[in-house]
């Protein structure tokens, strides 16, 4: 089977992982409004110009919009508490609710689509190393091993992970040690003699190392429960991330993947996901990163920024510890520079999500 080019797989990902995560934020914003009697004026399917109305159900037009990206919802009266059934009027609690509801229903289909990827098929780390890469002329490559060989154990020294196989062989250069590995059906014992000075780049023994991944499925109980640790595990570590920046518990090679992605890099990100399910014929890949990217637009989206979910709630909060509003008027420009500034840095991560693609151009 043919796999299409990388643009055109980048494009697919933006359209059927982008698109419909909005769409199940804006609609989770929609049942939460209908639900705290919020009138919504319209909820759009796309983004406009505006194509036809579908339907009308009450005060509320169903649209479908041009833009085959998501969708919108248009609640009356969002910044003016004037307007009767308007969002602005709401009590405190509704308004949250529908604020909150948003990043809420991307939280759902996060864990939904890890259930769905446990149960279905999920990577595991396995005991062992597979070797990646053997340099040419290396201790390695004289000694007879392979790419693709699974280093199972160092002497008497079972690998349980990758981590487990450098330090032992720094500690050995110079001394003859013995790599068990798996090649296909076969199990080899190759003797190694790790050098004491490697050139630049090759290490000891000439070998590059990459996890052993085997895929497995789960049961529905086992698959609820693994879902929610990866969402507490991917939340710690977000909120770690700045802790272990000041540390330098960073590699450097990792610091290039800490900064903000536009749609470009997710869409490219997408892409490689499809690619790799292709070849492997799997589904997680692209199960997983959707799930990331849903539970990362839930996050970005309750920072309290103006103009984004997080921001309006802030706003709800300051009311309810001052016991009056926020001027309506003051709120409305302070959202209005909240989304201007949020447009002109989603400019930017465009900018080096071209120049500096997360993703290894050919």
């Amino acid at each position: 089977m043919e796999i299409p080019s990388e643009t055109l797989l980048s494009i697919l990902a933006f359209f059927v992982v982008i698109g419909p995560l909005i769409f199940f934020h804006e609609l989770g914003h929609f049942l939460a409004a209908r639900w705290n009697k919020v009138v919504v004026e319209e909820f759009g399917i796309g983004l406009p110009p505006r194509l036809l109305t579908l339907f009308k159900q009450g005060r509320t037009s169903f649209t479908l919009n041009a833009l085959p990206l998501g969708g919108f919802v248009r609640p009356v009266g969002e910044d003016d508490p004037t307007v009767p059934g308007g969002l602005a009027g709401a009590s405190k609690r509704a308004r949250i609710g529908v604020m909150a509801a948003g990043p809420g229903a991307n939280v759902v289909i996060a864990f939904l689509l890890l259930a769905l990827m446990f149960m279905t098929g999920a990577p595991e780390e396995a005991p062992g190393a597979r070797i990646a890469k053997v340099s040419a002329g290396s201790p390695a490559a004289l000694s007879g091993l392979q790419s693709g060989d699974v280093v199972t154990a160092i002497d008497d020294i079972t690998l349980s992970s990758t981590a487990d196989l450098l330090p032992y062989i720094v500690t050995h250069v110079g001394q003859v040690v013995i790599f068990t590995v798996t090649r296909g059906t076969e199990k080899l014992e190759i003797e190694v003699t790790p050098r004491k000075e490697p050139p630049d780049g090759e290490g000891p023994t000439g070998i590059q190392v990459e996890p052993v991944i085997v895929v497995r499925q789960y049961t529905f109980s086992q698959a609820i429960l693994h879902s929610f640790d990866e969402i507490f595990r991917i939340v710690e570590q977000l909120f770690t991330l700045p802790l272990k920046l000041i540390r330098g518990e960073i590699r450097p090679d990792e610091m290039r993947y800490l900064r903000p992605v536009s749609v470009v890099g997710i869409s490219e990100l997408g892409g490689q996901a499809i690619n790799t399910s292709i070849k492997s014929n799997e589904l997680w890949p692209v199960v997983r990163l959707t799930a990331y990217i849903s539970l990362a637009l839930a996050l970005t989206n309750l920072l309290p920024i103006p103009a984004l979910d997080g921001g309006r709630i802030l706003f709800i909060l300051i009311e309810a510890v001052r016991g009056r509003r926020v001027d309506p008027q003051r709120e409305t420009i302070a959202h209005f520079v909240g989304f201007a500034l949020l447009l002109t840095a989603m400019l930017v991560f465009v900018f080096l999500d071209i120049v500096n693609p997360l993703v290894s151009r050919p």
